[in-house]
């Protein structure tokens, strides 16, 4: 992928990593627009980086999708990246919490059905235009799930196998990536990040230095190693993932 003189839609961009891969994407050349929940948090992003286009919308909301997909495909003609980085997590007692479901199917929306409707909506405008390029990221968590999160980790165990089915049937001259993301300290955390996470600005750069080298699945710091324990000892695999804080 070039890093320079692209048109970009970051998903999740007004915080976290997004935003750090968003202000880096501005800085190397490229339109950048991002989407979020959040106004006043896209409003701070854009006063912080005023290069930035932004978009209000709710991804778990499928009219919504389909509204901003739309608004992409009238006025950002040129878009030829796409970069599914929302996500959202609740750490609950999945058995003893009441809203559990309804918990369940926001997390299944936002995390799995949004990427998966934003890539057939927006298929016809990346089709059409050159170094296209799809960008999924998910989490180490695919190869070993940890207990407290009991959605997420399958919404992005969907979305790895999604994504793998994606590249073999997409025409050739669209990439399709994968990034794996291990703990990066984001607001995700409120400020207590475990003791291994690393900052958005390395994770960023690594994603970045993966996708410039065409790398189809970018396995960032500690999830190079949880690949392959889990290959050979997938039950240490998980055990070891749910001993850590």
């Amino acid at each position: 992928m070039k890093l320079a003189n692209n048109t970009v839609l970051v998903t999740g961009g007004s915080s976290g990593i997004g935003l750090e891969l968003s202000k880096t994407l501005v800085e190397k050349g490229n339109t950048v627009i991002i989407c979020g929940r959040s106004e006043a948090k896209l409003n701070a992003a854009q006063k912080a980086i005023p290069q930035l286009i932004t978009y209000s919308c709710n991804l778990a909301n499928a009219n919504e999708c389909a509204q901003l997909a739309q608004w992409v495909m009238h006025n950002y003609p040129t878009l030829n990246v796409l970069i599914n980085n929302a996500a959202m997590v609740n750490r609950i007692d999945y058995l003893n919490d009441e809203n559990a479901l309804e918990l369940a199917q926001l997390e299944y929306n936002t995390n799995l059905l949004a990427p998966i409707r934003l890539i057939r909506l927006l298929y016809p405008l990346l089709k059409a235009n050159n170094s296209a390029t799809i960008v999924n990221v998910t989490t180490g968590l695919v190869y070993a799930p940890k207990a407290e999160y009991p959605f997420y980790n399958s919404t992005k165990a969907g979305l790895h196998s999604f994504t793998q089915t994606l590249r073999m049937k997409i025409p050739k001259h669209i990439n399709v990536h994968e990034v794996f993301f291990p703990v990066v300290d984001t607001p995700w955390h409120d400020g207590k990040p475990p003791k291994i996470a690393i900052s958005a600005q390395e994770a960023v750069h690594k994603m970045l230095k993966g996708l410039q080298n065409n790398q189809t699945e970018i396995r960032i710091k500690g999830v190079k190693a949880l690949y392959w324990i889990s290959r050979i000892a997938p039950n240490f695999a998980i055990k070891l993932i749910n001993r850590m804080e």
